[in-house]
């Protein structure tokens, strides 16, 4: 499967990196291709080298400003003009997707990918990787948007919310298996 991985670039502590660590290594080992924005630094390095050491394939996408800060060992890279560009490419080559902790571009990353599937143009799993309760805003938001009519389809189609790595990965696993 490929597994698409919006996240951040920054440097985080230990609450942040040992979960990414966990989720890496799962992906690697069972055989998965991450992909991801491409970056060799921050968070993005360490899920990369993870997934790297676990024996997973690397497939990038960056975006031309960003093209210096690439990993250059990845299986593979490409690299787009703009960062609309940058995401159709990542959701193309995906199976499925999962966002993990960022900023604002994971933010922007996440919203339009579960935008599309609202609209029907793409039917993947997508996963929030809540670590640290980072986005349990977000969650309670999704479920006032869904009580008060705003979501044309239940939240639970549209998104699952795991707490950890096993459950994002079993969560995918499934949905690819229900496919």
């Amino acid at each position: 499967m490929n597994i698409c991985v919006f996240l951040s670039a920054a440097d985080l502590d230990e609450r942040y990196t040992r979960p990414a660590r966990e989720f890496a290594q799962l992906i690697g080992k069972g055989g998965h291709t991450l992909v991801w924005g491409g970056s060799d630094c921050g968070l993005m390095k360490v899920v990369a080298d993870g997934v790297e050491e676990a024996g997973g394939r690397l497939v990038g996408v960056s975006v031309e400003f960003l093209a210096a800060r690439t990993r250059a060992e990845a299986d593979e890279m490409v690299i787009a003009r703009d960062l609309a560009e940058r995401k159709a490419l990542l959701l193309a080559k995906a199976d499925a997707v999962v966002v993990m902790v960022g900023g604002t571009g994971t933010l922007d990353e996440a919203t339009e990918i579960l935008e599309l599937k609202k609209h029907g143009h793409h039917a993947k799993p997508v996963v929030l990787l809540n670590t640290e309760g980072f986005y349990d805003g977000l969650k309670q938001q999704f479920r006032r948007m869904e009580e008060e009519g705003f979501l044309p389809l239940p939240l639970a189609d549209l998104v699952f919310f795991a707490e950890d790595a096993v459950a994002a990965l079993a969560y995918l696993e499934e949905s690819m298996r229900r496919r």
